[in-house]
């Protein structure tokens, strides 16, 4: 009961909260799901998801309902119009894709973008997809940034106030075809080639967090976001310069160290600090 009821007492000064500023206050995790009603934003307190009403990316209230997050569907944290990603933006990153793709291994003057389409974006558990004709498909550990409210061309100074927060991808890509098409279409942005989630966490000190990456429980990739040669408000403006950001919009911001071949059943984990791990296994496609 004394639970509940500090939780409806949060709710009522949250609601006053969010009625006045459109980005909520520092060190909450959010998590999008699928209930009865339709599809909803929660709150996550420990195991249990607490109901929000409104927009999460502008006002809201979180509501005395709850639910124990094990007997949720858990969706990718957002429906995005758009997600951006930044390449080579490690220099731990560069001398492999120098060997590999034949890019150069020196710092570029500019972040490198690419796309990957909305319909590559899957949710925490769901099955990575090796398709039947690939050969050569990789992981990314990335940390993503969720954007929180419409970007055009913003200043790095001002760049951050248009995060919501970060969550956990995966940036999924074939090596071979990624060497070898025009674009990276297929490479980066197939159908379940960019798993993210499962949470949402706003007020990290998102320049500071350890991304580690593991294969069947081995430490695959480590590194620091501190090691990102562009950081984050850099990579939100230059972004911003060409493409309009809205809110729920997601941006990977790029991969450390080497990346190697998966192959079906391995379970592939990112794990970010102070955010959560994102887990999906890689199964087989089916043959044309």
């Amino acid at each position: 009961m004394y639970r509940r009821v500090l939780i409806l007492a949060f709710s009522a000064v949250y609601w006053l909260a969010c009625e006045s500023v459109q980005v909520p206050d520092s060190g909450n995790r959010f998590v999008r799901y699928q209930s009865e009603e339709g599809v909803s934003y929660g709150l996550v307190d420990g195991d249990e998801v607490w109901e929000i009403e409104g927009d999460l990316f502008g006002s809201y209230t979180v509501t005395p309902n709850s639910f124990d997050i094990g007997d949720l569907e858990i969706l990718a944290p957002t429906d995005p119009s758009k997600v951006i990603a930044v390449g080579l933006n490690y220099r731990s990153h560069l001398d492999m894709a120098a060997r590999d793709l034949g890019t150069s291994d020196e710092v570029a003057q500019y972040p490198g973008l690419f796309a990957k389409y909305p319909t590559s974006i899957v949710a925490n558990g769901a099955d990575i997809v090796k398709p039947a004709d690939s050969q050569n498909l990789h992981f990314e550990g990335e940390m993503v940034l969720v954007i929180g409210k419409t970007a055009s061309n913003v200043s790095v100074e001002e760049a951050e106030d248009y995060i919501f927060g970060v969550t956990v991808g995966n940036d999924i890509s074939e090596r071979d075809w990624q060497a070898a098409d025009l674009q990276w279409l297929r490479a980066k942005a197939s159908d379940t080639f960019g798993p993210v989630g499962p949470f949402i966490v706003n007020g990290l000190d998102y320049g500071n967090l350890m991304v580690q990456t593991r294969v069947n429980g081995e430490v695959r990739q480590s590194a620091s976001s501190a090691d990102l040669i562009f950081d984050i408000p850099t990579i939100v403006s230059y972004v911003s310069r060409y493409v309009t950001l809205f809110p729920g919009d997601l941006i990977f911001t790029g991969t450390p160290g080497t990346t190697q071949a998966m192959e079906p059943g391995d379970i592939v984990e990112v794990e970010i600090e102070g955010v959560g791990i994102l887990s999906n296994q890689v199964v087989q496609g089916a043959e044309h």
